[in-house]
């Protein structure tokens, strides 16, 4: 395993805003530029641990190019950094996180931090992250009838409480208090920052 810092690969079309992006994190991270969705696809490798992502860029949008991260298997986190708002099509996205523009380098930095903390978490774990995130999200975006109206809320909703059974059986046999602490000290902590 290597001691090198984990690899970011930020996707922007508007480069002024990428190299901002790039400047942020590079006395922590390495980091990749890529200033389209094809230069983000030729970018990608096994290396990459997160990509910051926008979703509407010409040629090969965000969407596209994340179908295209989980379609080749690349196991990194993906969250979506955009100026579109969220709406319930998030839902069936497989990214794991999504910050609204503008963004800020504390919240950019973060983001990026608690991504890489999320891949040392089984998959399990990570879906459930991912899907919480979505929920507060769309909680933080839409109304309540709007909510109470959507299959896809519903769904999620469902989803999340199966996974937060199928974890609560599995951390019932960690014997590492520590460990069972944080874990859900970190889950909290991203639900609550989102609401």
């Amino acid at each position: 395993m290597s001691d090198a810092p984990p690899l970011v690969l930020v996707v922007e079309d508007e480069r002024d805003l990428a190299d901002l992006y790039a400047t942020w994190l590079s006395s922590e991270y390495r980091v990749r530029t890529a200033y389209g969705g094809y230069e983000a696809l030729d970018a990608l490798d096994d290396e990459v641990d997160v990509v910051l992502l926008d979703r509407r860029m010409p040629g090969l949008s965000g969407d596209e190019v994340l179908e295209a991260v989980r379609d080749r298997g690349i196991d990194c986190r993906v969250a979506m950094v955009t100026a579109v708002e969220p709406d319930f099509d998030i839902v069936a996205m497989g990214f794991d996180d999504y910050l609204v523009k503008p963004v800020t380098k504390e919240a950019l930095r973060e983001t990026v931090s608690t991504l890489c903390t999320r891949n040392d978490y089984d998959e399990g774990v990570q879906e459930l992250f991912s899907l919480a995130s979505k929920k507060a999200l769309l909680e933080a975006e839409k109304g309540g009838s709007e909510l109470e109206e959507s299959d896809e809320y519903a769904e999620l909703t469902a989803r999340i409480e199966a996974l937060q059974s199928d974890l609560d059986e599995t951390v019932g046999g960690v014997d590492d208090h520590d460990s069972f602490v944080g874990f859900y000290r970190d889950l909290d902590r991203e639900t609550s920052e989102k609401e």
